[in-house]
């Protein structure tokens, strides 16, 4: 079976591996260039495609006359867009007979839309999951054809929480890729009333407010920490990045101050407090000995 694939970062890599290993014949992938202004952590589709020997091309946008004539020329019976970041105009999801099909890292219909893996745990959430579904001009609305749930642990960040959406992805794929190779696709109707949907996030979204609860900002951290630009607020004017830090519910001291006791540097909110273990500033990692060494010029300092 003929599939045109458009896909990036590592859930294009599995999901173009798993292809190939069911069978599929991909005479075309559409990935993104890179962007030197992101820091690129993740795999690359376009070196996967090399190995490979697949055709692989990264238009601005594939949302073209000239490359939807050449997707038809190619007579695609399927067409698969894995963490690819252009939505998909109906004139090409209404080339292949058998449909066109999105990977999409949430259990939907629950956090449609962009960045669902920063958001599940921002949002504080205990599960999520990863669904292939039907792709429709509304984002992320089309039926299911398969989905897996995932639990997000207390300690997960983005990362360690994605790499667990990416293995279980592949193994999703590797069940219903056969059977839908073999013309078995099976579509359960989403019922959006029941879901939520959430749209990109920026670097600047990033900023502590701690006016807000220690679990709150706890799952912000978790949620934006490396490879993602971090969660922040500012020392005396100066830009303090944290990047890990341990919630203390029952720790108490007055919101946004520097407290530094046994050794631990605590910063209150507005129930409970947080202990800093990982922060950056002035271009200086700070964990271990060197957070209350640094911290003690400030105790009871506030920050903002």
């Amino acid at each position: 079976m003929k599939a045109v694939v458009f896909a990036y970062h590592n859930m294009g890599v599995v999901g173009i591996r798993k292809l190939v290993e069911a069978g599929f014949e991909i005479p075309l992938v559409f990935t993104h260039t890179d962007s030197a202004a992101e820091h690129i952590w993740f795999g690359s589709v376009a070196d996967l495609c090399r190995e490979l020997a697949i055709t692989c091309v990264t238009p601005e946008t594939p949302n073209t006359p000239s490359w939807i004539e050449r997707i038809g020329e190619l007579e695609p019976a399927i067409i698969f867009s894995f963490y690819y970041r252009t939505m998909l105009p109906k004139e090409i999801l209404a080339l292949p007979p058998l449909g066109a099909y999105n990977l999409h890292g949430s259990y939907l219909p629950a956090y449609r839309g962009r960045c669902p893996v920063n958001w599940v745990i921002i949002k504080g959430e205990t599960h999520t999951g990863v669904t292939l579904h039907q792709m429709v001009e509304q984002p992320d609305a089309g039926p299911i054809v398969a989905q897996e749930k995932v639990a997000i642990a207390s300690n997960d960040t983005a990362l360690t929480l994605f790499n667990k959406l990416v293995r279980t992805a592949g193994t999703m794929l590797e069940d219903v890729l056969p059977k839908m190779k073999a013309g078995a696709i099976s579509k359960t109707p989403q019922d959006l009333t029941r879901g939520s949907y959430y749209g990109g996030r920026k670097p600047e979204d990033g900023c502590i407010v701690w006016q807000r609860s220690a679990v709150e900002i706890g799952n912000l951290i978790r949620g934006v920490t490396r490879p993602y630009p971090g969660a922040f607020c500012f020392l005396d004017g100066e830009k303090l990045t944290i990047w890990s830090a341990l919630v203390q519910e029952d720790t108490t001291f007055p919101t946004g101050q520097i407290t530094v006791c046994d050794e631990r540097v605590f910063v209150g909110t507005d129930k409970g407090s947080i202990q800093l273990t990982d922060v950056e500033i002035g271009g200086r990692v700070l964990t271990g000995n060197d957070l209350p060494g640094f911290f003690k010029q400030h105790g009871g300092d506030y920050l903002q």
